[in-house]
């Protein structure tokens, strides 16, 4: 592992993206997007992605750099928004801000969204909200793809669809739920087989239920993801009928592609293309006497971080601290990148001519 200053990836990613046609500051959004993940601990998110999906799709002419988002139809408090393959790490943000200039006029503003691209990592999107004061909320489904089975079915359905939730706390780092309604992302399947590491029994199952620790298994088609809750005894229903919301609310809503369509999963048409997108956007104090929220919100989440541990070692904490921690610390010491994504990167640079990332210290 080596360190890279969160600045300098910033700007090597800025200028990838502007070679790949973006204009610099939609670039510049872009790659705070992508780094996120690096800067936050979500690796699997991170930058790992950059050659391995945004390249390729740039590739395959499945996303357009030059693309505008279109207001499709208008109703004040919401919108209907049609991406035309924007770039999503970049769509998604400025259709966040797009239901925050909304939710300043009507308290709340929601957006439904079209033909996006992969997003990244959905926290960071609904927590533009919270710069605003306000409560974000972002569901993504995985278009037409079809990663997961329905409880008891024999072929994948869904995607692993993604949501978030934002609350700002002005004493804290905000709350930031940033879930997929599967156990885990496939992002963090592939990370692990990458590293050649086993991953814990719970998150693979093969076609009789029996647990998978081989993460190589599920892109050979021998195992496949689990829902949140695990088996239909223990709750496999409840993250199963939350993929099924993240669907309905992201693309039936938004007229995007979407899973369970014709072929109940053995179509070739089986893309991340035609994303659907929900984002939400809640200004408290327009529903609220001016600054009870933020009090209010000061004092639920610091009760929950008083909460007595069990083990004093391990204090308890919210969703979002834990992230704003690692970020904190990846500012101050530089973010730690495995050998051969920095490999990666420095082959991305020579090809782009560009300079590669300039390296701190070993991790």
């Amino acid at each position: 592992m080596i360190r890279v200053a969160h600045r300098d990836l910033l700007t090597f990613t800025t200028a990838v993206f502007t070679r790949r046609g973006l204009p610099p500051s939609r670039a510049a959004e872009a790659a705070e997007a992508l780094c996120h993940g690096d800067l936050t601990g979500t690796a699997s998110h991170g930058l790992a992605n950059l050659t391995r999906l945004y390249l390729p799709l740039f590739e395959a002419s499945r996303v357009d750099a030059a693309a505008e988002l279109e207001v499709v139809r208008d109703l004040g408090a919401c919108a209907a928004v049609d991406a035309h393959r924007a770039l999503g790490l970049w769509a998604a943000s400025a259709a966040m801000d797009l239901a925050a200039d909304r939710a300043s006029t009507h308290g709340v503003g929601l957006v439904s969204v079209r033909n996006a691209t992969h997003i990244g990592c959905a926290g960071y999107h609904a927590m533009r909200a919270t710069r605003h004061g306000m409560v974000g909320v972002v569901m993504s489904n995985c278009g037409r793809q079809r990663i997961a089975r329905p409880p008891g079915g024999a072929v994948p359905m869904l995607g692993t669809n993604p949501l978030s939730v934002a609350v700002p706390v002005s004493s804290a780092p905000p709350f930031v739920l940033d879930m997929s309604t599967t156990v885990v992302p496939t992002g963090r399947v592939r990370a692990a087989a990458r590293a050649g590491t086993d991953v814990p029994p719970g998150w693979l199952a093969d076609d009789h239920g029996t647990p998978v620790t081989d993460p190589a298994a599920f892109d050979r088609g021998d195992a496949h993801l689990r829902w949140l809750g695990g088996d239909p005894e223990t709750g496999a229903y409840k993250g199963f009928g939350l993929g099924i919301v993240v669907e309905a609310l992201s693309a039936l809503l938004s007229g995007a592609g979407f899973g369970p369509s014709a072929g109940n999963g053995d179509s070739d048409d089986d893309t991340d293309d035609d994303i659907g997108l929900f984002l939400l956007a809640i200004a408290p104090d327009r529903l609220r006497p001016p600054g009870t929220f933020a009090a209010d919100a000061d004092a639920l989440f610091t009760t929950l971080l008083g909460c007595p541990p069990l083990d004093p070692e391990r204090p308890v904490r919210y969703p979002g601290w834990p992230e704003a921690e690692t970020a904190r610390k990846h500012l101050r010491d530089g973010i730690p990148l495995p050998d051969e994504l920095f490999a990666d990167l420095c082959a991305v640079a020579d090809a782009a001519g560009l300079p590669a990332p300039a390296t701190l210290v070993a991790a």
